[in-house]
């Protein structure tokens, strides 16, 4: 049997940032070694980097797509990725696979598509948890993380981070073999 305390916040953002770093470094500290974390303009991505700079630990930080939030626009602010590297973690700025193809075709055929069905169906459990599957599957889709491995997963509601959970990766082709295995820290709304 495995006992865990769960962190419940009282509400969604940046605020519980802090929090989440120290969730981190308790998975850290209790021998897990990929951390994905979701960060849009870096800036939590660099404080994951600073506070786990030298340790032996595999961060991956990943962003939006270049284009997402309109056409050749980039959030991931280069000063933080540059950071990010320099500190030894990795950056992957990836297209969400719950999101573009398909919500352009909604959006187009006023319908609804498979992904954005599972999109909506993970996000009962919370955003931070969607989009945790989310980093996951497109790290291992970049070959940033094994796939079949227990990984760290932190994602967030608009800004910052209110959600860490333990995830066992799979690619976005096997999607159907990914686990959330725990929930470490999630919003209570």
């Amino acid at each position: 049997m495995i006992k865990r305390e769960v962190w419940y916040f009282r509400g969604v953002g940046p605020q519980n940032t802090p929090a989440c770093l120290e969730l981190m470094e308790k998975a850290v500290a209790a021998g897990f070694r990929h951390l994905v974390v979701a960060s849009t303009t870096g800036d939590s991505g660099a404080q994951a980097a600073r506070r786990f700079a030298g340790k032996d630990v595999n961060l991956v930080v990943v962003g939006h797509s270049v284009g997402f939030k309109g056409p050749n626009l980039d959030e991931f602010r280069e000063e933080h990725y540059q950071e990010i590297v320099r500190l030894g973690g990795k950056v992957l700025k990836a297209t969400i696979l719950t999101h573009s193809l398909e919500t352009s075709l909604a959006d187009q055929f006023k319908g609804s598509a498979p992904t954005l069905l599972i999109a909506n169906t993970l996000r009962r459990l919370g955003q931070g948890i969607k989009v945790a599957c989310e980093i996951v599957m497109e790290a291992v889709d970049a070959g940033l993380i094994p796939e079949g491995e227990e990984v760290v997963a932190v994602g967030g509601t608009a800004r910052g981070w209110d959600t860490v959970a333990i995830i066992k990766s799979a690619a976005s082709k096997r999607f159907m073999q990914l686990s959330v295995l725990e929930i470490w820290g999630k919003p209570r709304v």
